[in-house]
């Protein structure tokens, strides 16, 4: 807690510093470039710039990070952008490639037909309750539909007629498992959430450093408007990580919750075929229902030998 409480204010501190900074530079209206100032072909400066070439343009050995050569102009195009970010921009591409195959690879698993069949279960629990499905039967329609609901009912009727509470442990060790296999992948798209705005970040950072050493190596000393253009290019990773990392977040909670709401349903359907197969469910139906049907009244009844 004490590294984290100190760390903050210093971050604050140098934003702040840097805002202060780009606004006491002078900007292009002031009086240093008024119309005494000498024309800019002639040589100006440390002798780091070659007479007739602009301001900010690349010096030896350091490179570039626009690729353009002028610092002030920040790329518009999605492919210059790309290129000004650097090398840090193909993680994140990266990144935004595989959080998008696994989103589509989510969207096919989670559908509700394919976890619920509604079909399925409809005659699977009409069929238990009117005593038309022994086990093996019941053992082949689950085995045979294949969902998962069909899986945690297996697990179930595999212990037909056992106490209730030896069912419901088998059901909950089939649902543990279905749930794992629902909630596989999610942990990739949290990764990818978390991950792509710290690449982005250091993207920023490293642009940042070129851009201050090469505009303190350089005769562009002094110019608000390449210090600008300099800082809005380092923040181009920043901007694609936070682009990348925000559809990933909302895609890893949509998809958590659209879990969570198929296995509340999937334990209140598994619960329906607890007690209806248990040994509880089973004695009871058998004392609602005896066998040969009724009892005669006694009056009806004929002795042999008195009648007449």
């Amino acid at each position: 807690m004490r590294v984290r409480t100190a760390f903050h204010p210093g971050v604050f501190r140098f934003v702040g510093c840097l805002l202060l900074l780009i606004a006491t530079l002078p900007g292009p209206a002031n009086g240093w470039q008024e119309a005494d100032q000498p024309p800019a072909s002639e040589s100006q400066g440390d002798g780091l710039r070659a007479p007739g070439k602009p301001l900010g343009e690349q010096v030896p050995g350091l490179p570039l990070l626009s690729g353009s050569g002028d610092l002030s102009s920040i790329p518009t195009r999605l492919s210059e952008m790309f290129r000004a970010g650097g090398v840090i921009m193909w993680p994140i591409a990266l990144c935004s490639v595989i959080a998008f195959t696994f989103a589509l690879e989510r969207l096919v698993v989670l559908r509700r037909r394919r976890v619920i069949p509604r079909d399925f279960v409809r005659r699977f629990l009409q069929n238990l309750e009117q005593g038309e499905l022994d086990r093996e039967t019941a053992s082949q329609l689950c085995e045979q539909n294949g969902s998962p609901i069909a899986d945690v009912f297996l697990h179930g009727v595999r212990k037909w007629g056992k106490p209730s509470v030896e069912v419901e442990q088998a059901i909950i060790d089939g649902g543990e498992r279905q749930i794992g296999h629902l909630r596989k992948h999610l942990r990739i798209l949290n990764a990818v959430a978390t991950l792509t705005p710290l690449l982005g970040l250091l993207g920023t950072v490293i642009g940042m450093i070129q851009c201050f050493n090469q505009i303190a190596t350089s005769s562009a000393m002094g110019k608000s408007e390449q210090l600008a253009g300099g800082i809005g290019v380092a923040l181009l990773t920043t901007a694609f990580g936070l682009g990348v990392a925000i559809p990933s977040l909302m895609l890893y909670m949509y998809f958590a919750g659209r879990v969570d709401a198929l296995v509340m349903e999937m334990d209140s359907l598994a619960q329906r075929v607890v007690d209806l197969i248990s040994a509880e469910a089973i004695a009871e139906r058998s004392v609602q229902t005896p066998r040969g049907g009724p009892p005669r009244p006694k009056g009806l009844v004929s002795t042999p030998g008195k009648a007449g």
